[in-house]
């Protein structure tokens, strides 16, 4: 069983998986986002807050969570695909920067 802190588990956790804190904190990592499972705050949006980063995650899949995973490899995808877009504009606006430096 593998543990993570707060920003590695949202490196890691994958559509329709789900983390766990040892006291029994749980979140589903959805497409649109990651949500609270159980207690007071279930269905609602995580937000980020300080005291998250000071837990430990362990990730895993249940039933439950299965099927959010349906379209797991398209989304994936997709997030790639952005990101990858991103990276490319980023890299051709400091090749502009450079040779606008040479110029000058």
């Amino acid at each position: 069983m593998e543990w993570y802190t707060f920003g590695q588990m949202l490196i890691h956790i994958r559509l329709g998986q789900k983390a766990a804190t040892p006291d029994g904190r749980t979140v589903l990592r959805t497409s649109a986002g990651l949500l609270w499972q159980g207690g007071r705050q279930d269905g609602d949006y995580v937000q980020i807050k300080d005291y998250l980063f000071s837990d430990i995650w362990r990730i895993y899949e249940d039933e439950a969570s299965l099927k959010e995973s349906c379209g797991r490899g398209i989304h994936e995808q997709k997030e790639r695909e952005m990101l990858m877009n991103q990276y490319e504009e980023q890299r051709w606006n400091e090749l502009e920067i450079r040779r606008a430096r040479r110029e000058d």
